[in-house]
């Protein structure tokens, strides 16, 4: 489908009625996983349905491997930053292998998924998403919107690489769902900070891509005040109607993501959609619009969606990273000349993050609406 096509039918931004809970509606994963009348909120538009009639194509990604990069070889670091340089130019969508986290941590981090997910609904709500808010568990997005709703259900919370958070994941899961998921908050607290650190080598790689120092955007990124979810994509009767995701760019910096081996990630490159194989010894690493405003529109937002299907359900690890809150999102000067002049404005994370939490629902066109409406707010 051409993206000119899915844009001139996106109104985005959320209304009033979008913000009306769906009092009768509910998605709880063990009922609607066996239900073969899917409820109209669910269906998708034809023009963004996926098409199970036709082969969707493998997207070829470029594999980094980061061992010679943390070796500090320079051959292996040169060939890096190259591959990183074009994919992130074209589509801003790239894996990453020998990344130095642990492999029991990312099973025991996946086994998890399931315990959470797999407790009964009443349960889960115990650490409800409220309104307005970008963490905590969310039912599909029952009660945040009316139409297109994704099927699948996740839990968000917050990770902090500051001095004195170093407990903010265990904290969260003690505090929120009792004492007895202590340990589970333990374990994706490791994963968050293992996960964080790998993100800071990331940054060494864009920087250096981009022609900028080596440590510009690592420096910027610590203290990273950063969103880590759960996803679970339960299987569903009719999975050509709806979607597990929708077409969408993350709104945040950059998002590093685990896959378990059930295929449904999909890439929007070249006018179609593509899939990306599961690699479980690899992570996949993907650009945001915060990332694209600081390198000044150099490097693309990757436009994004998951598949459901009727067979076996799906579940990922999402780290995304972002900046302290207070710090101002604002391209290096090495990225700014005559030929390539501002293209967004100065924001901070907060602000983008509540625009996209109150008045536009993230897709394709995320940054520029956020810009236009910055621009407009401040004028």
């Amino acid at each position: 489908m051409a993206i000119d096509y899915m844009i001139t039918r996106n109104n985005n931004m959320i209304s009033k009625e979008d913000q009306v809970s769906n009092k009768s509606l509910s998605f709880n994963a063990s009922l609607m996983k066996n239900e073969s009348n899917i409820p109209s909120q669910f269906i998708w538009p034809d023009h963004e349905k996926p098409n199970y009639a036709s082969v969707t194509r493998e997207l070829q990604v470029p594999l980094i491997d980061l061992s010679g990069v943390l070796s500090n070889d320079p051959i292996e670091i040169k060939k890096a930053t190259r591959l990183v340089n074009e994919a992130c130019t074209k589509h801003g969508f790239f894996l990453v292998v020998n990344h130095g986290v642990d492999t029991n941590l990312i099973k025991n981090a996946h086994v998890y998924i399931d315990k959470f997910f797999q407790l009964p609904l009443c349960e889960k709500q115990k650490a409800q998403r409220k309104v307005g808010e970008h963490c905590g568990y969310a039912s599909s997005f029952v009660g945040r919107f009316s139409s297109k709703l994704p099927w699948k259900e996740t839990l968000s919370f917050q990770y902090s690489d500051q001095k004195g958070s170093s407990h903010i994941v265990e904290d969260y899961f003690q505090r929120t769902l009792g004492e007895k998921f202590s340990y589970i908050g333990k374990v994706y607290q490791e994963y968050c900070n293992a996960v964080s650190t790998l993100s800071l080598g990331i940054m060494e790689l864009l920087g250096l891509s981009l022609g900028v120092s080596k440590n510009h955007f690592k420096e910027f990124f610590q203290g990273n005040e950063s969103i880590m979810r759960l996803n679970y994509y339960p299987t569903c009767q009719k999975p050509e109607l709806t979607l597990g995701t929708g077409p969408h760019c993350d709104p945040t910096s950059l998002t590093i993501l685990h896959q378990d081996s059930v295929g449904g990630l999909q890439v929007f490159v070249d006018n179609e959609w593509h899939t990306i194989t599961p690699n479980f010894n690899a992570f996949v690493v993907n650009i945001g619009d915060t990332f694209m405003a600081l390198s000044n529109g150099r490097y693309k937002s990757c436009l994004h969606r998951a598949v459901v299907n009727n067979k076996i359900p799906r579940k990922s690890l999402a780290f995304f990273l972002c900046p302290k809150k207070d710090k101002v999102i604002t391209p290096p000067n090495e990225l700014v000349d005559s030929n390539n002049p501002r293209i967004y404005p100065d924001f901070t994370w907060p602000t983008l993050l509540e625009f996209t939490q109150k008045q536009y629902r993230a897709d394709m066109n995320t940054l520029q609406t956020f810009s236009n409406w910055l621009k407009k707010t401040q004028s």
